[in-house]
């Protein structure tokens, strides 16, 4: 886990504008208090989500969410969840959004993360990243996902069975 640490520190210190309050000390003793968390955060390394510090609240509790610039690769070609999985006849996907953050021990943005992401930069320029859903969407049969194009930032649905290879999605630890 040395390895992770290294390149936990490194993207942190290249990337100050996104915890301009925060330092790498306090972090660190975080991780090293939460040593379970490590897992996680491999696992968003080892799919292409490059996780970074976005919040270091008053009680020292970090937030890590995929800063990558496209959604993960390692993390595309998904539906939303596995009731949608099951219930795509023809063609599934190999998994689903929900059942794979689950495996890695993380949560999917909510669209408040994900709008608070977009104001650190610019992500999704390129791909489309599926979001925490509300219940009242998922129960309809949808799903929601976001992504930034033409300068704008935009939330939209499709239904919870669809994939693309485009699609994948970010994920949020607290420690």
């Amino acid at each position: 886990m040395t390895s992770l640490l290294k390149t936990l520190e490194k993207r942190f210190l290249d990337n100050m504008t996104r915890h301009p309050d925060a330092d790498w000390n306090q972090v660190l003793a975080r991780l090293e208090a939460h040593p379970d968390k490590l897992d996680a955060l491999q696992a968003m390394e080892d799919t292409g989500g490059e996780p970074d510090v976005v919040r270091l609240s008053p009680s020292d509790e970090v937030t890590f969410f995929d800063c990558a610039e496209e959604s993960p690769n390692g993390r595309r070609s998904l539906c939303y969840d596995q009731a949608a999985l099951e219930s795509r006849k023809e063609h599934p996907p190999k998994g689903s959004a929900i059942a794979t953050a689950q495996s890695m021990g993380i949560q999917l943005l909510s669209e408040d993360d994900y709008q608070f992401l977009q104001s650190l930069g610019e992500f999704d320029l390129k791909t489309s990243s599926w979001l925490s859903t509300p219940a009242e969407v998922r129960e309809l049969g949808g799903a929601i996902f976001g992504d930034r194009r033409y300068n704008r930032v935009f939330i939209f649905h499709n239904g919870a069975d669809s994939y693309y290879a485009a699609r994948g999605f970010r994920g949020s630890i607290r420690i």
